[in-house]
């Protein structure tokens, strides 16, 4: 591993895990390093945001997935992939109404779970209200 190379002061390992990705595999020779660090990049960025998001969702992945995409285009036929900064605005937005769209789901839920409660306290007060009618009737 890199320990072994710092220590020989051999060459460090070019290539770990991230290069069985299939995204590797479909690039050209000359490309792979290339392609191996950009997907990288894209990995951590998604770590991050996985870590700092309330609500998980899709969104982002999808976006720096077809950015990886775009990027083995551009190898391939220097067809010039979107800015980042525009595709990561793009994300933001949508993120946004899918999460919008989980909150407002997750409110329902919690109406509903607050009525069957409150059906159930009523009908335990109930329950009560007639066991003590009983109780007072056979006295």
């Amino acid at each position: 591993g890199p320990c072994r190379a710092l220590k020989t002061r051999g060459n460090t390992p070019k290539y770990g895990l991230i290069f069985h990705s299939t995204f590797i595999g479909r690039a050209a020779a000359k490309n792979k390093g290339r392609i191996s660090r950009y997907l990288a990049n894209k990995c951590t960025i998604a770590s991050r945001i996985d870590c700092f998001s309330e609500v998980p969702t899709s969104v982002f992945g999808d976006k720096l997935r077809e950015q990886v995409e775009e990027r083995l285009a551009f190898y391939e036929t220097g067809e010039p992939p979107r800015k980042n900064l525009d595709v990561m605005k793009e994300a933001v937005v949508e993120a946004r109404e899918v999460v919008a769209e989980v909150r407002k789901k997750q409110e329902k839920k919690e109406k509903k779970r607050k009525k069957r409660e409150k059906r159930r306290l009523e009908a335990l007060a109930a329950a009560a209200e007639d066991m003590e009618n009983s109780v007072l009737e056979t006295q």
